[in-house]
C-alpha cells in the first residue's frame, strides 16, 4: 500500500470525525482557537491509537489467515464503509448544545468516531504496511478535517454533514473493492 492510498483511507477514516466536527461547529456562535483544536486533538489521537491496536491485534493472527486476509479486509472496510453511507440518510438533531466541546463527550465522540479505524488497522498488519508512518497520515489528516469541519460547521451548517459521511462511506467501500479484485486478479 502507497502513499496515496493510505492518504485516501486517512480520508475516509475522518469523515465521521469531519461530520461530528461540522456539528460542533454549529454548537458556537464564533469558535474560539480551542473549539478548532479540541476536536481535532481528541480525533486525531484516537484515529491514530485505533489503528495502531488493531495493526497489533492483526499481527498476532496474519500468518494464520494470509490466503483469505483479502475477504477480511474487503469484508470490514465494505460494512464500515456502508455503515456510514446508511447513517448519512439518518437525520441527527443533536447540533445545538451548550457543552458540546466538554472532556467526556469529546472522548466518547472520538472513540465512537474512530472504531472503523480499529478494522483499518488490522487490514495494515495482513499487507505489512508501515504501520508508523500510517497512523502519522491519519492523524494529521484527521486533525485538519476536523479543524475545518468546526469552521465549515460554524459558517455553512449542518448540509455537508450527510454529505461527507456519504462520501468517507464510500471511499472506504470502494477501497475495500479494489483490495478484493487486486487480490483475485492481479
Amino acid at each position: 500500500m502507497g502513499l496515496l492510498e493510505i492518504f485516501i483511507i486517512a480520508v475516509g477514516l475522518s469523515m465521521d470525525a469531519f461530520a461530528v466536527s461540522i456539528t460542533l461547529g454549529l454548537s458556537v456562535k464564533k469558535p474560539r482557537i480551542r473549539e478548532y483544536l479540541i476536536p481535532g486533538i481528541f480525533f486525531g489521537f484516537f484515529q491514530a491509537l485505533m489503528p495502531l491496536i488493531g495493526h497489533f491485534a492483526g499481527s498476532l493472527f496474519a500468518d494464520k489467515i494470509k490466503n483469505f486476509d483479502h475477504w477480511i479486509a474487503f469484508v470490514l472496510l465494505g460494512f464500515i464503509g456502508g455503515n456510514m453511507i446508511k447513517e448519512s440518510f439518518c437525520k441527527d438533531d443533536d447540533a445545538k448544545g451548550e457543552n458540546a466541546f466538554k472532556f467526556l463527550k469529546m472522548l466518547v465522540l472520538a472513540v465512537a468516531t474512530s472504531i472503523d479505524a480499529l478494522a483499518v488497522g488490522i487490514t495494515f498488519a495482513f499487507f505489512e504496511v508501515s504501520i508508523y508512518f500510517s497512523i502519522l497520515i491519519i492523524s494529521i489528516t484527521t486533525f485538519t478535517i476536523s479543524v475545518a469541519g468546526v469552521k465549515i460547521g460554524n459558517i455553512f451548517g449542518i448540509k455537508f454533514k450527510s454529505k461527507a459521511e456519504f462520501i468517507g462511506g464510500l471511499v472506504l467501500v470502494l477501497l475495500g473493492i479494489k483490495i478484493l479484485i487486486e487480490h483475485l486478479f492481479f
